[in-house]
């Protein structure tokens, strides 16, 4: 059985991974879904420094203190940029990764040079769209029933996740067994962002036809692009 460590992206925490990880749970998967500093049930925590970089050293800490090895880290939209900072710092505990419709930044950009927003820049210590504004933005695509379960759930981010440049000193130097899982329906991060990272990673591409949260409703199809690689 595998070790697997699911990272949820922004406006998320660790509750949007339940369907996947029950799954992998019930093939006898050992699986963590942590929410991140400042997000979801840890808003509280909220405080200035918080980006992609200490975002990784809590994913890199926990397989330390778990001792967990051959681990397959998946990150899903910014939590793509958690899961490279982290794997680079635990090389040796990281079998496998996957991105799943998520952003892989190289070193020095920022999310708000990849994403396609209208908003203006965010400001103060975390920011996300309005409950209608997510409504019919970005859950707009998800079934009735789920999209009321998200939209009691989803909290601002922090907003160094997307204004801090990104940290990397040699993730795109090394080898890695990646897979990369684009969203078709998904307007963000994109096709052309999605295809440069599997090129430079040289992982294999696998497409869902759904939007950005196939966690939430393609879990089975994901599950298995999980498992499988």
């Amino acid at each position: 059985m595998t070790n697997f460590v699911l990272v949820h992206g922004s406006y998320q925490g660790g509750w949007i991974w339940q369907r996947v990880a029950s799954r992998l749970r019930a093939a006898g998967h050992t699986v963590y879904a942590p929410t991140l500093d400042g997000c979801a049930e840890r808003r509280h925590e909220l405080r200035s420094g918080i980006d992609t970089t200490t975002h990784a050293t809590e994913i890199a800490e926990l397989l330390f203190y778990e001792n967990l090895r051959d681990t397959v880290l998946v990150g899903t939209s910014s939590g793509g940029m958690v899961v490279c900072r982290a794997a680079e710092q635990m090389r040796d505990r990281v079998a496998r990764i996957v991105l799943a419709d998520a952003l892989a930044l190289f070193p020095g950009e920022r999310t708000r040079d990849i994403v396609n927003r209208t908003a203006p820049p965010p400001f103060g210590l975390a920011a996300g769209p309005s409950r209608e504004d997510a409504e019919k933005g970005l859950f707009a695509d998800l079934d009735p029933e789920t999209r009321a379960m998200v939209l009691d759930r989803y909290t601002p981010h922090p907003v160094g996740c997307s204004m801090t440049p990104v940290k990397l000193a040699d993730f795109w130097d090394k080898t890695w067994d990646a897979s990369v899982i684009w969203c078709r329906r998904a307007v963000n991060p994109g096709e052309a962002h999605q295809r440069r990272g599997a090129e430079r990673l040289k992982a294999r591409w696998h497409e869902l036809d759904t939007g950005h949260y196939p966690m939430l409703s393609t879990p089975d199809e994901l599950t298995h692009l999980i498992v499988n690689g």
